[in-house]
Formats: structure tokens, C-alpha cells, sequence
């Protein structure tokens, strides 16, 4: 397993780590079995492997998310580098910290490493909202603060607001979903913060399982407009460099897929699993080495690949839904 260091702290983190998203939520179908039992062994075998990011969110199955991540993490709590992130309703200074000492809670852990801030508020002052991460920092309750899907201004203006550095920002970065590239990525490379990508693999688009004849038709992904059957002829471009790189390895398109975006400096992924031997894949994708030519390859795949977006996409999307 490869690492990264995280920003003036020494705490290293795994390039790979594992997003709880799933854990007790219904929308991936995944059932009661896999929350009760196969989410516990899927972050017990990454502790295993040397994966020690395990990122969840109070939002994630109202919390449930939390409390099965703190129930696997109880016995090994030194090895894990535990995030979770607020859900920014009303994130006034005390709220911040009535929600960080919960999320704590529900975790079963004195400090929460990472407490990010899931979604700008455009409402609430940055001020306020730093100033309850400032509270959970001075008592202990958190260790490092980030944030999620903000952009380069206002991460800038949160780390202003907070008056020391707000180490991470977690947004979409895939080879399906390359705008962090314009400006996060570096800056976070040029500045010594982490980009923590979620959906590395665009919900299994870039598992290359699915095509335009073969579209998933139920659970989150049948409500993701990158798998419309337009969308999916869009992609097998990209698809075909995946499957051709993967060949060359002897690894799957998603742990190419994987490898691309934890190549980029100071970025690590937090793909779903759900199984423990699709974690082992994830896993391997961190020794994964590609040459800078296959990494140019799948960038220029990537390129070319130009979903539809905008309104026509929500308009088909619920029509397939009340079809099917």
C-alpha cells in the first residue's frame, strides 16, 4: 500500500481507502446482510491490507453509516485514520459542534480525524462554520478539518475563515468527472493538501461492465445520468483503453481506473466496495504502476469522452424510472 502525508501533522494515509457511503444505506440494494455483516469485514480486511482511510458522513444512512464503521474500527481504533463529514443544515458555530461531538458518538472514538464540512452553504458564514471546527479542534473532539465539493475560492476562503490550514477537499474526480484537474489538483499539489477523491470509478461506470445494452436499471446508479444508454455509447472510448491497459497488466479496468486518479500528487480515492474481495481489488490497485504513456492514453480517453448533460438528462432519467 502506498501513502501520502498529510499536511504539517505526520499522519499518513492510504492512496486507497474505503468510502462507508453503503453501510446501512438502502439505496445501493445491497440488503441487511451487508450492513449487518459484510461492511464489518470489509473494513476489517482493509486494516489488513494497510488501508487505514475509512470515510463516512452523518448523512449516510441517517447516521447508521457512522455507527457500523465505529463498531468495525472499535478494536483496531490506532489503526484507522477515520473521517466524517457534516451535513451543513444550519452550520452555525454551536450546531457544528452539537453535530461533531454525535458524529463522535456514533463513531465510538474520543476524536474524529478528519471532520469535513459535506456541502457549501452559501447561506451560513464561513466564519460561523469554522469557528465550530475550531471548537471541536480545541477540544480535542477533531484532529484535522476539510471540506467537500467546494471550489478553489472557497476552500481558500474557508482555510481564511479558519485561520490555519483546512487539509482536504473531497469531490467527484474520476476519469469520467476530470474538473478538479483545472484547479484543485494543483493547487493542492502546490500547496501540501489532499484531494480526497469520491466516486473514483463513477458509481462502475469504469468497471466496464455496463454498455449501452446493458444499462442498470434499479438503485442509485439507474438515477445517475452517466448511465443512460447515449452516455454509455459516449463512453466506450474510454471503456476500450481501460480494458486494453487492464489487459497489459493483467488487472481490471477499474483498478486502472483506480491507478489513474491516485497517480496525480496528493490525491487518494475512496471507492465503495460490496465485497471483500472486490476491497482486495481495490486494494491492489495502489501497486499498480502505470508507465506515463498508458497514464497519457487514459487522460486523452477521458478527454474525448463527453457526456450529455443539462435538463434533457433529469427528463429521460425520470422517464426510464417511471417506465420501469
Amino acid at each position: 500500500m502506498r501513502y501520502v502525508h498529510l499536511a504539517g501533522s505526520g499522519a499518513r494515509i492510504s492512496v486507497i481507502g474505503v468510502g462507508a457511503w453503503q453501510f446501512g444505506s438502502r439505496d445501493w440494494g445491497y440488503g441487511e446482510s451487508y450492513a449487518q455483516v459484510e461492511a464489518g469485514r470489509i473494513v476489517q480486511r482493509a486494516l489488513d491490507l494497510g488501508i487505514n482511510l475509512v470515510d463516512t458522513a452523518e448523512a449516510y444512512a441517517f447516521g447508521r453509516s457512522e455507527r457500523i464503521v465505529g463498531r468495525a474500527i472499535a478494536v483496531r481504533r490506532k489503526e484507522v485514520f477515520v473521517a466524517s463529514k457534516i451535513f451543513p443544515v444550519l452550520p452555525v458555530a454551536p450546531v457544528v459542534v452539537r453535530r461533531g461531538r454525535a458524529s463522535a458518538r456514533r463513531l465510538g472514538v474520543a476524536t474524529i480525524d478528519l471532520y469535513q464540512i459535506h456541502q457549501p452553504n452559501p447561506v451560513v458564514p464561513l466564519s460561523s462554520q469554522m469557528e465550530g471546527m475550531r471548537r471541536l479542534v480545541a477540544a480535542g473532539l477533531v484532529g484535522h478539518v476539510g471540506v467537500s465539493n467546494f471550489s478553489l475560492s472557497r476552500w481558500q476562503a474557508a482555510e481564511l475563515a479558519f485561520g490555519r490550514p483546512v487539509v482536504s477537499n473531497q469531490v467527484s474526480f474520476s476519469l469520467a468527472e476530470r474538473r478538479p484537474l483545472e484547479h484543485l489538483v494543483p493547487w493542492a499539489a502546490a500547496h501540501d493538501r489532499l484531494i480526497i477523491a469520491y466516486s473514483p470509478l463513477a458509481q462502475g461506470l469504469l468497471s466496464a461492465r455496463y454498455d449501452a445494452g446493458n444499462a442498470p436499471r434499479r438503485g442509485v446508479r439507474a438515477l445517475n445520468p452517466l448511465f443512460l444508454p447515449e452516455n454509455l455509447a459516449r463512453a466506450e472510448g474510454l471503456l476500450t483503453t481501460l480494458r486494453d491497459i487492464a489487459s497489459a497488466h493483467d488487472a481490471t479496468p477499474a483498478q486502472v481506473a483506480l491507478a489513474w486518479v491516485t497517480r496525480w500528487p496528493n490525491v487518494v480515492a475512496i471507492p465503495g466496495a460490496s465485497s471483500v474481495e472486490q476491497l482486495e481489488l481495490n486494494a491492489a490497485a495502489a501497486d499498480l504502476d502505470l508507465s506515463e504513456d498508458e497514464h497519457s492514453r487514459l487522460t486523452a480517453a477521458a478527454e474525448q469522452f463527453q457526456p450529455v448533460r443539462g435538463t434533457s438528462t433529469i427528463v429521460e432519467l425520470l422517464r426510464r424510472r417511471f417506465r420501469s
